[in-house]
């Protein structure tokens, strides 16, 4: 015992002695908000550390059927956020209210502008998906906030999308296996819903053409769950089976002159990582004929990416009418980020 003790303090000296720590990740602030101990714990890492959590995961899940705090398991091999079902302990009620307040004022600073807005929640896949439940509790107070804030935004004349009819009405999944996001499948239908709403709000179609490739034979794609529980580089086996996914290129059509002046941008679409995966940013441009200026961001939650485009407003261009904000259902009862809690404590 007292030689490992001893092996293991001369390691973690020698570590830190030739780790590449910036002064900025150990100065006083960084000790206090957790930085520092971030940063000393990601350099004190043992040697082939990922590969023990990895088997160390994979036989928790093959004796056990357990994979992690953060996934709940449901079957056959269907994998839940677990953040999408019950709310995260510590998290009072008052944060829906806030982010009521809070989306209010948003929209406002939007409208300011002459824009139109369209607010777009996407269902949690614990909802669309929940015949693969397989008995996992989902919160009821989690699954009526969807309604509350839909009739609070119709009673202020804001435009929203329901995608709930548009995702359920279907046999086939709309929702990876392995990963929170929509499928090609379920983005492309939850897309064609978003663009009808949104052509109501414009002078038309658009005229812009694109290129929609052949998709490519399926491939197997490791989703984000898979990550979370620490099975992404576990053997098959050992872990849920993998979903198979297409890419598929979808592109505007240019004319290729060097002179050629691109369309205006009439939409912006500041939304969270839906935004960026199954080309659903890439069918909305398709179906309401304008390339759409995807500002969407991964970890935008509830209002991240809309945060980030107002702070540039000013560089906005003048043809742009609609912004389309989308975020994930769950976000509505995550806890408040600081930017969030920094504009509440400024509102009246």
């Amino acid at each position: 015992m007292a030689a490992l003790l001893a092996a293991g303090l001369a390691w973690g000296a020698w570590t830190l002695a030739h780790a590449q720590l910036d002064r900025d990740q150990l100065n006083g602030s960084a000790w206090l908000d957790g930085t520092a101990g971030h940063a000393l714990n990601k350099s004190l890492r043992l040697p082939a550390q990922e590969t023990v959590e990895t088997w160390n995961a994979a036989v928790r899940y093959r004796m056990l059927g357990d994979v992690g705090e953060q996934v709940a398991m449901g079957c056959p091999q269907w994998m839940f956020y677990r953040d999408g079902m019950r709310p995260k302990p510590g998290t009072k009620d008052a944060v829906f209210e806030d982010r009521l307040r809070l989306m209010h004022y948003w929209l406002g600073q939007v409208r300011e502008q002459g824009i139109n807005v369209l607010v777009v929640a996407v269902p949690d896949k614990a909802r669309i998906e929940s015949s693969h439940l397989c008995g996992q509790p989902v919160s009821a107070a989690m699954l009526a906030r969807m309604d509350i804030m839909k009739a609070a935004l119709q009673r202020n004349g804001v435009p929203f999308v329901d995608l709930r009819p548009t995702l359920a009405e279907h046999d086939r999944p709309m929702f990876f296996r392995t990963d929170v996001h929509m499928n090609a499948e379920g983005a492309k239908a939850a897309a064609a819903t978003v663009a009808q709403a949104g052509l109501a709000l414009l002078p038309g179609k658009g005229a812009q053409a694109f290129d929609v490739g052949t998709p490519a034979p399926a491939q197997p794609r490791v989703g984000d769950l898979l990550s979370l529980s620490g099975l992404e580089h576990a053997h098959d086996g050992w872990r849920p089976r993998p979903d198979q996914a297409s890419a598929q290129h979808i592109a505007p059509l240019r004319s290729g002159g060097l002179l050629d002046e691109t369309p205006p941008v009439e939409v912006m679409l500041a939304g969270s990582s839906h935004g960026r995966r199954s080309n659903f940013a890439e069918w909305l441009g398709v179906d309401l004929g304008r390339e759409v200026w995807n500002m969407s961001m991964d970890g935008g939650d509830f209002a991240g990416a809309l945060t980030v485009a107002l702070k540039q407003r000013a560089q906005w261009p003048k043809s742009l009418k609609l912004v389309i904000w989308e975020f994930s259902e769950n976000a509505l009862s995550l806890p408040l980020s600081d930017d969030e809690k920094s504009v509440l404590a400024r509102l009246p």
